[in-house]
């Protein structure tokens, strides 16, 4: 796909990423970009990175401020679920230490994603309230981290660690770009030594398993953190293994894995079983989310890795959404190699287990598909708004899934 053009459409009816900027709420982002950002090959990083340009763009920042501070809906009902979270107060106190262990023995992970999900949400009311009290609290549990952490262990799930929380930090930093007392070098120097060593490890070894031994999620989020971490340090390197990766990585987290089987016009819409749903649908709906934050992260550098594939991903979602809304949905036996030695499992059914469990996933999603593409997204739409607003970590339980994803995508993604 070129991007030598910011109004280029392409086949399929995919609509440049660049144009788009200019409508949605994007406007700021356009403007601050220029013409010359454009200029880039297809699948490969751009030649100046933008900035903010994560999970949200100059233009989303602003969206929510102006229609917050107008008190519009549905962006002020997720400000007031925003701004009720106890993560996002400012006397939040961090818990830095040096070793963050996940799985086996010890663990004491809980402390680093709380205090995540408090820099970003405090990061957040600064960007769109104004208020410099939750500037620096984002700052002071930013800084002891990236002063602190020195070694992210445990079990296998020392992986799912450094990928979760490396995205999600790296986020939250994004946010904190430019506030003069939050130590972007420190934050920076933190994650290409701590988290992307574990990243690419398990990106390139799997930790010596078979290769389809490890669900779609454990991927992504690996993947995420390196796009992450490449996007805030400027570093095309680590910025275009995120994006090789998703195309035609050998995991279950490159497109065409994580998605193994399409539907063609079933009941009028095209669908894509996931990877996971065969297992169960907190996964799978964490899938949609881990996904979604990488597909996001790529489109705010003008990548649509959304589209991809003929949007592969779009398809999946819709089955996802479906089936979580109580629907049946087309299943074909899944087959993979687990261990070291390949030994083969198989699923004949979806998992029904935490069906319809809810996680702030699906705005992201259908702001994306339904309202920048203007598609028919029937079933992630509706799930959407039966779980609006989105709240974030906090707001779904203590345990870690509830902060697998970093949510509020009403109030930032809303158009």
């Amino acid at each position: 796909m070129s991007r030598t053009s910011p109004h280029t459409h392409h086949e399929g009816g995919q609509v440049s990423r660049r144009g788009l900027l200019k409508t949605a709420g994007g406007l700021t982002a356009a403007l601050a970009l220029g013409a010359t950002a454009t200029a880039t090959t297809a699948g490969a990083a751009p030649a100046t990175f933008t900035h903010p340009g994560m999970l949200h763009n100059a233009g989303d920042i602003n969206r929510a401020k102006v229609r917050v501070a107008a008190g519009d809906d549905p962006w002020l009902s997720g400000w007031n679920k925003l701004t009720a979270n106890s993560h996002s107060q400012s006397t939040w106190t961090p818990r830095a230490t040096a070793t963050i262990i996940r799985g086996g023995t010890g663990e004491n992970y809980p402390q680093l994603y709380n205090d995540i999900a408090a820099g970003y949400q405090n990061a957040l009311r600064w960007r769109v309230g104004g208020t410099e009290v939750n500037a620096q609290c984002a700052a002071t549990i930013l800084n002891a981290w990236s002063r602190t952490l020195t070694t992210v262990t445990g079990n296998a799930d020392r992986f799912l660690a450094a990928g979760l929380y490396g995205w999600q930090f790296a986020n939250a930093c994004e946010l904190m770009r430019g506030y003069p007392g939050f130590d972007l070098a420190a934050a920076q120097e933190m994650l290409v030594r701590v988290f992307y060593p574990l990243n690419n490890q398990f990106l390139t070894g799997h930790n010596d398993a078979c290769i389809t031994n490890y669900w779609a999620n454990w991927d992504l989020c690996n993947m995420a953190s390196v796009m992450a971490i490449g996007i805030l340090t400027d570093n095309a390197a680590k910025y275009d293994q995120a994006v090789t990766y998703f195309k035609s990585g050998a995991g279950n987290g490159s497109i065409q894995h994580a998605v193994p089987f399409l539907y063609s016009n079933v009941e009028g819409y095209d669908l894509g079983q996931w990877q996971e749903s065969g297992r169960d649908q907190g996964h799978t709906v964490m899938g949609m989310g881990q996904m979604g934050a990488l597909c996001e992260m790529a489109w705010n550098q003008g990548d649509d890795l959304y589209s991809y594939d003929g949007r592969r991903f779009m398809k999946a979602a819709q089955y996802v959404a479906k089936y979580n809304l109580n629907m049946n949905v087309p299943f074909t036996t899944y087959t993979w190699g687990t261990g070291q030695n390949c030994a083969q499992q198989s699923q004949t059914v979806p998992g029904a287990t935490s069906r319809g469990q809810v996680r702030p996933v699906w705005a992201m999603l259908h702001y994306h598909y339904g309202r920048r593409l203007l598609l028919d997204d029937k079933y992630i739409s509706q799930m959407c708004f039966s779980v609006a607003p989105e709240g974030g970590g906090g707001d779904y339980g203590t345990t870690s899934g509830g902060f697998d994803q970093l949510g509020f995508g009403t109030l930032m993604y809303a158009k």
